[in-house]
């Protein structure tokens, strides 16, 4: 399913709370590349710009806000090499010290405290669907 449509369904699923997070300018997103010294994957990049202030269920993918606080990307990404998480993945959320990764071609992989998994998902539409959205 192509992430346009992943994304309209996450929307849809967006829980209201009280303060809710606001998508970032495109200014904020090249801050957090040039930070983590990375060029975002296209559909990560659109993630960024049109969803990321959507709070659902249990995970909090990182956001690149400056008001996003815990949430933050560039903190979780570095917590996420610091833990282990090879240099080349991009630890994007967090889950109990483990860590879900995009590869540079838009793959996500799950690492956790041993190492890599055997999960793995082809793109992040297909994590947000059979990860987030399940």
């Amino acid at each position: 399913m192509p992430i346009t449509s992943v994304l309209v369904q996450l929307r849809s699923r967006a829980e209201a709370v009280p303060r809710p997070a606001r998508l970032p300018t495109e200014e904020e997103v090249r801050a957090a590349e040039q930070q983590l010294n990375i060029n975002f994957h296209p559909d990560f990049r659109q993630y960024l710009l049109t969803a990321s202030g959507i709070t659902y269920g249990a995970y909090e993918p990182g956001q690149v806000t400056p008001e996003a606080g815990h949430s933050g990307l560039v903190g979780l990404a570095r917590r996420g090499w610091a833990a282990g998480v090879p240099d080349p993945l991009l630890p994007f959320c967090e889950d109990n010290g483990d860590y879900f990764c995009l590869t540079a071609d838009g793959r996500v992989l799950y690492w956790s405290h041993n190492g890599l998994s055997e999960e793995h998902w082809p793109n992040l539409a297909a994590w947000i669907e059979q990860v987030w959205l399940s």
